[in-house]
């Protein structure tokens, strides 16, 4: 997979993600997955709709994960990062 699509949830990331964050790890799976760094001019709506997609997963992906031995029990990474 592609080495520069970093961690997004606590703890290791520290903070929330952000949504800049989100957008550069969901530009990266598509670049990686499409094999165009930069979709041709007919090519250009399916790309930014696909990027558009997974920061959506992405998105949902993080507000629903349970970050386990942070203390407390079960926590939604959203919640450990407060």
């Amino acid at each position: 997979m592609c080495r520069s699509i970093k961690t997004l949830r606590p703890p290791v990331l520290p903070e929330e993600a952000t949504a800049e964050d989100i957008h550069a790890a969901a530009l990266q799976y598509v670049r990686k997955v499409s094999g165009f760094r930069a979709p041709a001019a007919h090519n250009r709506e399916v790309f930014e709709e696909a990027v558009d997609e997974v920061a959506e997963a992405t998105r949902k992906l993080l507000a629903g994960l349970e970050v386990r031995g942070a203390g407390g029990g079960a926590r939604t990474a959203r919640e450990a990062a407060r």
